[in-house]
């Protein structure tokens, strides 16, 4: 089993930065691919980025590129999601998610991971 625990949201104006953590417990960390999803009021959990074991590569939603970077610092179990230049559209509930390093399926689909953490809230106002 793995527990993931979820900090650093909050309540930001438009064009500003979050950074959030996610620290995880329970099972080998490098031994995880890591994820972070974005579910915004009134629709699905979406793909926002991900980050391989190793943090050699990592992939993001088109919304975000250019603007959130994912990284992972395996000595604290911990992966972060750098958030800049917030949107309105950015609002909702951030789940960190984990699973096996080489499982299947693709890193943008919800199905594939096995672990979640409870979330944390971003709003973004204008």
């Amino acid at each position: 089993q793995v527990q993931l625990v979820e900090s650093g949201g909050g309540l930001v104006q438009a064009g500003g930065s979050l950074r959030l953590s996610c620290a995880a417990s329970g099972r080998t960390f490098g031994g995880l691919a890591m994820g972070w999803f974005l579910q915004a009021p009134g629709k699905e959990r979406e793909f926002v980025a991900a980050i391989t074991w190793s943090g050699g590569n990592t992939y993001y939603a088109d919304s975000v590129k250019g603007r959130f970077t994912i990284s992972r610092d395996n000595n604290k179990n911990t992966v972060f999601l750098q958030m800049n230049s917030l949107k309105p559209e950015d609002t909702g509930v951030y789940y960190c998610a984990a699973r096996p390093a080489y499982s299947s399926g693709g890193y943008a689909g919800t199905l594939y991971y096995n672990y979640w953490g409870q979330g944390t809230q971003v709003t973004v106002s204008s």
